[in-house]
């Protein structure tokens, strides 16, 4: 079941939105994300047609204007007491929402399964950022076609323990 306070905010997003073609994908991604954190959360992290080299996690960002609690479903990797996200918005040529919000407050929590984790986020750089996200490439290939699509380097953010 999905938070009151992720389930307001998205309802106030939805509410404040202009009549646009960007609204109109912005409502159907909410739409769809919805539907994946629902999922989520019935089958304890493994929602069903989910490709098993994208597993997914909750995250729970505190929105950098608003102040409150906001949710986003993402593919992560995990390498030992890390959790590696992708920024990558599909390839669109702005960062998501989630990300300017991490940036913002990087102590954030996160749903893996059935477990919540309070961890911290801390955007990579150089040679590190380079190697996590073309490893991710070989994992899910579809990695590499969202970098294609964008002129922006498409940030990798490290999850660990605080």
């Amino acid at each position: 079941m999905q938070s009151e306070a992720g389930l307001s905010a998205a309802v106030k997003w939805e509410a404040e939105m202009t009549d646009t073609a960007d609204t109109a994908y912005a409502r159907d991604m909410a739409n769809f994300n919805r539907h994946i954190m629902e999922a989520f959360r019935v089958t304890g992290g493994q929602p069903e047609g989910m490709p098993t080299n994208s597993p997914i996690l909750i995250l729970h960002t505190v929105g950098a204007k608003s102040g409150r609690e906001l949710e986003s479903p993402l593919v992560y990797h995990r390498d030992g007491d890390r959790l590696y996200v992708f920024a990558s918005a599909n390839g669109a040529d702005r960062h998501p929402a989630w990300y300017h919000n991490l940036v913002a407050n990087p102590d954030v929590r996160v749903e893996i399964g059935t477990e919540t984790l309070p961890l911290r986020a801390t955007v990579l750089t150089g040679e590190e950022r380079d190697r996590v996200y073309r490893e991710q490439t070989e994992r899910a290939t579809q990695f590499a076609g969202y970098q294609q699509k964008t002129s922006r380097v498409i940030p990798v953010i490290a999850l660990h323990p605080a």
